[in-house]
């Protein structure tokens, strides 16, 4: 499911406009962006949550020139499927 098919079944269960469902979709996503940038977790129940986790640096290794390469350590966005996801 792309994003415009997703805007289209809110659209249709929400009994709203497209238009009206892509502004709730955009600013849901942007509001869990700016949560996750400030380190907090963002928790749908019963859908997932999403967390911030840090990746230690470590060595890798260049498959193009098997060369070692060190990889810097990152944030990383880390999703948990909750129960109604489990399939």
């Amino acid at each position: 499911m792309n994003k415009a098919e997703l805007v289209a079944a809110v659209a249709a269960k929400a009994a709203v406009s497209k238009a009206e469902a892509a502004k709730v979709i955009d600013a849901a996503v942007e509001a869990a962006a700016e949560a996750l940038k400030k380190g907090e977790n963002v928790q749908l129940i019963g859908f997932g949550t999403l967390a911030v986790v840090k990746k230690a640096a470590r060595k890798g290794i260049n498959p193009a020139t098997k060369a070692v390469i060190n990889i810097p350590a990152k944030k990383v966005v880390k999703f948990r499927a909750g129960a109604k996801l489990a399939l």
